[in-house]
């Protein structure tokens, strides 16, 4: 499992309503991807960033969601360029399933 962070400045001028209302729109493409299993979008308004916390089945997954179309809409839309990071995750601890997601268990939950 791999989650990946990106984040991106807001240009000036763009209020949260504006970046909520893109992330809204952007929701149902997000979940129509088999191979995400979970999206946290992110706005800071004081350092005037944004962006997601992408949770994948796999690095490969989420290498591909990174395509050029992508990057130039983020690009358009934001007016900068996005910082990606990418980070293997073993295990997480969901509350809100109320289950351990170990990749011992291929996304099933572990013995809690």
């Amino acid at each position: 499992m791999t989650t990946e962070i990106i984040t991106f400045g807001i240009p000036d001028g763009m209020t949260r309503d504006e970046v909520v209302a893109n992330y809204r729109r952007s929701a149902p493409g997000w979940r129509a991807n088999p191979d995400l299993i979970r999206k946290n979008y992110l706005f800071d308004e004081t350092t005037r960033r944004a962006g997601g916390v992408y949770f994948w089945r796999s690095m490969d997954a989420a290498r591909r969601a990174r395509d050029a179309a992508w990057l130039e809409r983020v690009r358009r839309t934001y007016g900068s360029e996005p910082q990606v990071q990418y980070f293997e995750t073993p295990l997480v601890a969901d509350n809100a399933l109320g289950e351990t997601v170990d990749e011992a268990g291929a996304g099933q939950p572990a013995a809690r």
